[in-house]
């Protein structure tokens, strides 16, 4: 009965901790966006994209397909660093829904002086692929 117990805590424990971990390592790729974006490279910020005609990016404008899509996206609607401002991420919500995959809720913000704040929400699905987190579907408003 004690063996069992010990292997149930062992279970529990070693779960909770991969969560955490996931947690972390997504908040993790959030933040480097966050600090490429403020640089005011974008190309580096799509690394936390699936480089992937599968990706799906849903705002405003409506559905975009493709990386490469979504890629030139940014860059058409954000060319100059008065448009791209500095941006933050907020009240962040991270359900893992499986080993591989994420769900993300959150709350983005563009100070931009020149060119006057923006933000809004967006909901992530994250997978794991070839062993990295990548963001495989993004809707933002």
């Amino acid at each position: 009965m004690l063996k069992q117990f010990f292997f149930i805590l062992c279970v529990l424990s070693s779960f909770s901790g991969f969560a955490q971990s996931t947690t972390e390592e997504i908040k993790q790729i959030l933040y480097t966006q966050s600090e490429d974006w403020n640089r005011g490279d974008i190309q580096a910020f799509m690394k936390g994209y699936w480089k992937n005609e599968g990706l799906l990016f849903i705002g405003k404008s409506g559905v975009q397909r493709g990386w490469q899509q979504t890629y030139t996206r940014y860059l058409n609607t954000y060319s100059s660093k008065a448009l791209m401002g500095t941006l933050t991420f907020s009240e962040l919500e991270i359900d893992e829904l499986a080993e591989d995959a994420a769900w993300v809720l959150g709350k983005w913000h563009l100070k931009r002086p020149e060119e006057g704040d923006i933000g809004g929400y967006f909901t992530l699905l994250f997978k794991k692929i070839d062993g990295e987190w990548k963001i495989v579907a993004d809707h933002t408003s």
